[in-house]
């Protein structure tokens, strides 16, 4: 009887191993991005110590090296366009809520997604040129757009300020880019994998990055997804280190930026 059982439950796998291995309605299995969440929880204690002290040496050391040409973009902004120099603006930062509860925050009326936090940029458009537009997808011959901030755009020169934020423990050198919250809401509407970018602090740079130029559709933003919640489930010191050495090309051949 027990040899019978057990012969009837092999047949019962084998067939639906079979099934999903030859039935074009079934999709193909991934891991889940829940999974991809659970993995950057894991990296909490030992592993996001020494992330952080690796990207505090090299913000500061960045910093001090590129000093010259943050002066130099700093006087070319302040020279050719009305307006101030940098370009603050909220972003969503990092969730480090439980799974479980990350639809609830007992502490805003409003559910952000993360912890806000303001991003430092140097201005590459007219002062005050979203009164008129709005947030809208950047365009490749976006009008509101300075001379100078096309060519800052181009060498992603206009994000050097973020090592401050940085240093500040905001964001890291490597990891999602962050997104403004009006944006961030709408997103999420839309993907339901994008908040999970959030269980990641946000980077300079990233996988989605150097592999894909700037967003100008939905279906970008869901490419660029893709390929947060794969750095997430790769994230290390190693994976940074690699993603840093790969940011380099791609600034100097100007892959994306427009």
């Amino acid at each position: 009887m027990g040899s019978a059982t057990s012969g009837v439950r092999r047949a019962r796998l084998a067939q639906a191993a079979n099934a999903e291995r030859f039935s074009p309605s079934l999709p193909r299995r991934r891991p889940g991005p829940s999974r991809a969440a659970a993995r950057v929880l894991e990296l909490v204690p030992s592993a996001e110590l020494l992330n952080r002290a690796l990207n505090l040496l090299l913000a500061a050391i960045a910093l001090l090296l590129l000093l010259p040409v943050l002066v130099l973009v700093a006087l070319a902004v302040r020279l050719t366009s009305r307006g101030p120099v940098l370009y603050l603006q909220e972003r969503v930062g990092l969730d480090r809520r439980e799974l479980g509860g990350a639809t609830q925050n007992h502490r805003r009326g409003q559910d952000l997604g993360g912890r806000p936090f303001t991003i430092y940029k140097f201005r590459t458009m007219r002062h005050h040129a979203e009164r008129e537009s709005g947030a809208v997808w950047a365009q490749q011959h976006d009008p509101r757009v300075t001379p100078v901030g096309r060519i800052l755009r181009q060498y992603r020169l206009d994000e050097l300020p973020q090592l401050v934020n940085v240093l500040r423990g905001e964001m890291n050198i490597v990891g999602p880019r962050p997104e403004r919250p009006t944006i961030f809401a709408e997103l999420r509407t839309h993907i339901a994998e994008y908040p999970l970018r959030q269980r990641a602090k946000p980077g300079i740079t990233g996988l989605a990055q150097i592999n894909h130029p700037y967003d100008r559709s939905l279906e970008d933003v869901r490419t660029k997804v893709s390929y947060d919640l794969e750095y997430i489930r790769r994230q290390s010191v190693r994976e940074d280190l690699r993603i840093m050495l790969k940011t380099i090309p791609v600034i100097l051949w100007r892959r994306g930026g427009w």
